[in-house]
């Protein structure tokens, strides 16, 4: 399994027959599924330089582990034959053992199905079908239950028929057929045909011994027809012993059906033999048909079907349909007799070239189809076709149930080799059981209900396997215009075939009596009138076309992300509501409108719409209105998105134009700004029109090896260009060409011009509005720029951000040094040297965390913060308190299960989690109130220097990182950070915890000073509340200190501190090795130790000449001295330790307040609450005065309240209920100001 080369077939083979037991057989089955799995699952979903990466870090010591892994995992293939093989040797286990397979190799097996890589699709398939055939009960126990069923004289068999419990069992009746008991074969023989005809009316059916053939004689109409328009058919069943006598006995069941028909109405009647034992091939059975094809033309014959049972195992059905001729349709094969019209195959043929794979639910066929059209790379398609006996398809719970075993099918088929990426897949389920009590408008409704929800909560998985339409077909027990029972057929369909993600439509359906096909449909609630003709699924269209372009480049097609957000909005509804304790509100209708943004004919963008799939520009844009949690009226975003289907998604001139347009409406209108990359750079091109028409100047014509001197074009060619489309120079062969200009835009340049005019673009919206980039497929060149332009970054693991393609680095350097795109520009990259804030696994995620990232950011720049309701109450403590020794600070923030953190419960999430690690930021809410927050980390962290691929001398470099220390990369983050949260227009905590800046010789080189000082500049620009708080243990000191006090920014920064934090130039070690050194530690030992202060007495009273006694209390004191300097180092500390205490900071007014760390949200909550509302009024007087600043205008508020100034909860109860006087004031203010600017002018005229 390390790497091997042999035949896996015969290593499989010679290692069971090498063992003599069952157990060791075992173990040894065991042991390689083990191995495998290990290697494996290091690999699966991961990209292979990072599971290197883990293992040499985790085999430091021994290598040859990494080596060998690394050497058969590239194996992987033949690895995978191997375990292939000893797989199906299970199938000899009892022949070779005697015993069945063991459990413990079944569970070995279970472990297998955790690989998720289409690589391992084979062995997941083999698995799962072993592991399933072990679970089923034995046939012997299965045929018994039912035969009871079949002998209780209770048992009708009528509604046995219709059992959900008998789906299992419907094929093992056949192998009833030849019990011993008369009577058993004649109640399996009619069960098996009211269960295969259960959809429609069978007025009558007979079962009875014809010339030793056992026989079923019935007829059966549509029951979705009314009474008057069926047409009844006639059916007959005739049991063979041996299908070796197939053609022998054919004529004479016909004879015998014949016996049993009455009239003549076309081919409309079905004849199905089942054959007890022996075997026949295709072929036999054609010729004994053929040869009474005139005798099944005159019986009205429309099917035949031929039945052979196989003992155990399910009997296989062969179909001969008249419209084929009665040749046998390999489409339905393996099929029961109604099985092809219940799924309605017939609809698929027509356009598509159908392939069958296997399914595991035996009322569920698989097809893939291949598009009948002569081009290249014909779209495929994986319909999955299932009939349900289970009742409540247009419930909830019975819908997700239902359709969870087609996407589980679905799963299953991805594995399987034939099955591409780019693949499309439609779901159909036909319920069998009639609705009751329902009419088909409220089933229509309901449907409506369900889809919603069933998008919401399998988005991942449909969007995962590709779904593009979901297929429903119900039953509706309804009466005719003349009071007789019927059943109405209803369509219900989810499509995305048109654009808009899984939209449902609702249908009437109208089936032919004869055929039973349906022939007309018109839509619920839109009269009978509204007929349309149903025609068979039509080929792809430009949708899904353009669908499986951008599935090859691994993203999602553009106008498909405006359903994707319309179920993250959905999402985040249910999230919502699910995390308050109070009263759900109710989620609003309509939660999401889009509007395109199209050119108009001046050239403007204008609100609009258009055909989806009609665009020229490979750039589209959206106005969207979503009701959020925080803005359930509506809010407005604009976004901005490649579409990589129009010339591969590159940047030319219209796609520049209209994206510099975009986001200049966004920036006007104040609106966020979210931009979805997926792209391949600035587009190239030539002039095409002039390959075919240049000639070359060869130094020596006879010799084109020499070189050439120049193109040129002769000239008539010359003349029969468009004037200014080249350069030229006149030649003696006509004319040199010195330029190639073209006459069609988008080719070179003017490109690049347009590149670096949206780069500016993006550049200066993200300082005037809020901009996020979501990163999908793949980003080249400017759009690697733009989307670091915008700065707020959110990649899919699979979208690299590239400036040049891995290819086209290994013609320059030469040689193969890259062997993927994700190399240069996955998230391996980009989110450890923080350009990527968030990594995420598909589009759906990738869309979620936009609207999750959206809910923290205030409608426009300039409206206040988006407050949400919140169950977790602001009054309580916070109960995870941080410790003396090194914790996680994250916990500090989100709280733990058991113990609740700073912000509100599930609110917290990271960003820039990859880079810097030594300081976590993240948004989270306090109250409903979002807040950024920037927080330190207390323990070792290591920060990864990559090698190299080019240089093969280059080494991954592992730096530790100590924790509350600020580094280069950190303060480059916090930096980052605050700029980031200033343009969201929300206050920050700053739990800050730092003991220094990292001043050492590596990073003094690596720009400490530049990025410390970066810190400073971000906070002096910041335009909002930010509280700096010491969490409990904290410390602040020396230059981190510096460059967050409030001073900087003393209209925005206050500080806080909890009791037990410290704040100081140095620790107390460092001050006293300075200020309270052994001297003074000596001096304070003398003047506070009693017996210090008698040996000192007792020495001064010594005699000067007796020498031997001072020496000897010199040794006294000095042994004294020493047992104590220990304690007096300790006091010596605490002595300086009481300067940095919170007592001191605040007696000295550099922090504002103590505040515990228990109160601490409560506090900041009433104060965050206050400032908003503060800073909102101060900046309405300003605009009302313009002379007035901060202070001025903050002296008029303070003026007017009447609570204590210093009590956050009063001030803002003040405000909350003096709102309209506050405003009155204000109105008074700009009328004063206005009045003297009115006199200032008059004075100015009047000089």
């Amino acid at each position: 399994l390390a790497g091997y080369k042999l035949d896996p077939e015969a290593v499989a083979q010679q290692a069971l027959d090498s063992v003599s037991d069952s157990t060791a057989a075992a173990d040894l089955v065991i042991n390689a599924i083990t191995e495998f799995y290990r290697i494996e699952a290091n690999y699966d979903g991961q990209i292979a330089d990072d599971v290197v990466r883990t293992l040499t870090k985790a085999n430091a010591e021994s290598l040859d582990v990494v080596i060998a892994d690394s050497t058969a995992h590239q194996q992987l293939a033949l690895r995978s034959q191997l375990v292939l093989a000893l797989i199906r040797q299970l199938d000899t286990f009892v022949d070779r053992f005697g015993k069945a397979v063991p459990d413990d190799v079944l569970e070995a097996l279970d472990t297998l199905e955790g690989l998720k890589g289409k690589a391992y699709g084979e062995i997941i398939l083999a698995a799962e079908e072993k592991v399933r055939e072990a679970k089923v009960p034995s046939f012997d126990i299965r045929r018994a239950d039912l035969r009871a069923m079949l002998v209780d004289p209770d048992t009708d068999f009528f509604e046995l028929s219709k059992s959900s419990t008998l789906s299992a069992g419907v094929d093992l009746l056949t192998n009833l057929l030849d019990d011993e008991d008369e009577k058993v074969r004649a109640s399996a023989l009619e069960v098996y045909t009211r269960r295969v005809y259960r959809t429609y009316s069978v007025p009558s059916l007979n079962v009875e011994d014809i010339d030793g053939r056992l026989s079923c004689s019935f007829e059966f109409e549509f029951a979705d027809v009314p009474t008057a328009d069926r047409v009844t058919r006639s059916g007959f069943t005739s049991v063979i012993k041996d299908v070796g006598q197939f053609a022998a006995e054919l004529p004479d069941i016909l004879n015998a059906m014949g016996s049993t028909l009455s009239g003549d109405a076309g081919p409309v009647n079905v004849l199905q033999i089942g054959a007890l034992s022996g075997d026949a091939t295709i072929e036999e059975l054609q010729s004994a048909i053929d040869a009474n094809k005139d005798k099944l033309n005159m019986l009205g014959l429309r099917a035949i079907t031929v039945l052979v049972t196989q003992g155990k195992k399910d009997p296989n059905y062969y179909s001969f349909p008249h419209c084929d001729g009665f040749k046998e349709d390999p489409l339905r094969r393996g099929m029961r007799p109604t099985f092809h019209h219940l799924l309605e195959l017939g609809r698929l043929t027509d356009n598509y070239a159908l392939e069958r794979i296997n399914a595991v639910g035996r009322n569920v066929q698989i097809y893939v189809g291949s598009e009948k059209t002569a081009r290249r790379n014909a779209a495929q398609v994986v319909f999955v076709r299932g009939i349900t006996h289970t009742p409540g398809l247009t419930t909830f719970s019975g819908a997700r149930r239902t359709l969870l075993q087609g996407l589980d099918e679905l799963e299953r088929v991805q594995s399987n080799s034939k099955v591409t990426l780019q693949s499309s897949s439609r779901i159909y389920l036909h319920s069998l059981p009639e609705v009751e009590g329902s009419t088909p408008e409220e089933v229509a409704a309901e449907f409506d209900v369900v889809v919603d929800k069933i998008k919401s909560r399998l988005a991942k998985r449909l969007l995962k396997l590709r779904v593009d339409e979901i297929e429903a077909k119900v039953r509706v027990k309804s009466v005719d215009e003349d009071g007789n029972a019927m059943v109405v057929p209803i369509r219900l369909i989810a499509s995305s075939m048109e654009g808009e993600w899984l939209k449902t439509a609702a249908y009437i359906e109208r089936p032919d009596p004869v055929t039973g096909v349906t022939r007309e449909f018109c839509v619920i609630g839109e009269g009978k009138d509204a007929v349309c003709v149903l025609d068979p699924y039509d080929g792809a269209n430009i949708i899904q076309t353009k669908r499986a372009i951008a599935r090859r480049v691994g993203s999602t097609y553009a106008y498909d992300f405006l359903g994707l957000l319309e179920v993250g909005l959905i999402q985040e509804w249910d999230t919502y509501s699910s995390s308050l304790s109070g009263p759900v509100p109710s989620t609003p209708t309509n939660l999401f409108e889009a509007q395109e943004l199209l050119e108009g004919d001046d050239g403007e963008l204008v609100l609009g719409k258009r055909e989806i799939g009609t665009n020229k520009v490979g750039m589209v844009s959206w106005v969207v209105k979503m009701k959020t949690p925080e803005y359930p009226e509506g809010r407005e975003v604009v976004f901005i998105a490649n579409d990589v289907t129009v010339q591969s998604g590159s940047f030319g001139v219209p796609e520049d134009e209209h994206f510099f347009k975009s986001s200049k409406y966004a920036r006007e209108n104040k609106l966020p700004r979210v931009y979805i990359s997926c792209n391949s750079g600035a587009r190239i091109g030539l002039v095409d029109d002039l390959k075919p028409k240049f000639n070359i100047k060869f130094v020596d014509e006879v010799n084109p090896s020499k070189g050439f001197e120049y193109l040129y074009l002769t000239d008539d060619m010359y003349k029969s260009l468009p004037e200014g489309s080249v350069n030229v120079e006149k030649v003696p062969e006509g004319w040199a060409i010195k330029d190639i200009i073209g006459t069609s835009e988008g080719i070179g340049v003017e490109n690049l011009q347009g590149s670096g005019k949206i780069a500016g673009e993006t550049s200066r919206a993200y300082d005037e509005i809020f901009t996020l980039s979501y990163v999908t497929g793949r980003s080249v060149g400017i759009g690697a720029y733009l989307v670091r332009l915008g700065q707020r970054i959110i990649q899919m693991k699979n979208g690299p951000m590239l400036l040049t393609g891995y290819g086209a680095l290994n013609k320059l350097l030469g040689r193969e040094v890259y062997t993927s795109q994700d190399q240069l520009g996955g998230p391996q990259v980009m989110y450890p040297n923080g350009c990527t804030h968030e990594v995420v696994d598909d589009d759906q995620q990738g869309v979620q965390s936009i609207i999750q990232w959206l809910s923290f950011v205030p409608e426009t720049t300039d409206a206040l913060p988006a407050v949400r309701e919140s169950s977790d109450p602001v009054n309580r403590d916070v109960e995870w308190k941080p410790t003396p020794t090194p914790y996680d600070p994250r916990l500090m923030l989100s709280g733990t299960d058991d113990a609740a953190g700073f912000f509100d419960k599930g609110s917290w999430k990271e960003y820039l989690a990859g880079w810097g690690k030594s300081v976590v930021i993240g948004r989270g809410r306090l109250g409903g109130i979002p807040m950024g927050a920037i927080a330190v980390e207390t323990r070792l962290v290591e920060k990864i220097i990559p090698a190299d691929p080019a240089d093969p001398n280059s080494r991954e470099a592992i730096l530790p990182q100590a924790g509350q220390v600020l580094f280069p990369d950190s303060s480059y983050k916090t930096a980052q950070a605050l700029r980031d949260f200033n343009n969201e227009g929300v206050p920050v905590m700053i739990f800050a915890n730092w003991r220094g800046f990292s001043g050492g010789s590596r990073d003094m080189s690596g720009e400490i000073l530049k990025f410390g000082s970066m810190i400073v500049d971000a906070l002096r620009e910041y335009k909002h509340p930010i509280y700096i708080y010491f969490p409990p243990y904290g410390e602040l000191r020396g230059g981190s200190w510096v460059v967050v006090d409030p001073t900087i920014n003393e209209e925005k920064m206050t500080m806080f501190s909890d009791p037990e934090a410290r704040g100081g130039i140095l620790e107390p070690a460092g001050i006293v090795e300075i200020k309270f050194r052994l001297a003074d530690q000596l001096k304070a030992m003398h003047r506070i130790d009693p017996q210090l202060q008698m040996l000192d007495a007792e020495f001064d009273s010594t005699d000067d000449t007796d020498n031997a006694a001072q020496e000897a209390i010199k040794e006294q004191i000095a042994a004294r001295e020493e047992l104590l300097k220990p304690v007096y180092l300790q006091a010596a500390t605490e002595f300086a330790d009481l300067h940095d205490k919170t007592g001191r900071m605040k007696a000295k007014g550099v922090i504002k307040e103590a505040v515990p760390w228990a109160k601490s949200r409560t506090y900041f909550f009433y104060l965050a609450k206050r400032r908003i509302a503060q800073d909102n009024y101060v900046a309405q007087l300003k605009a009302a005065d313009a002379s007035l600043d901060s202070k001025s205008a903050l002296e008029i508020l303070s003026g007017m309240c009447t609570a204590d100034w210093e009590d956050n909860e009063a001030v803002l109860e003040y405000y909350t209920s003096n709102d309209g006087a506050i405003s009155s004031k204000i109105s008074e203010v700009k009328t004063a100001s206005i009045k003297v600017q009115i006199a200032e002018l008059q004075k100015e005229l009047g000089e």
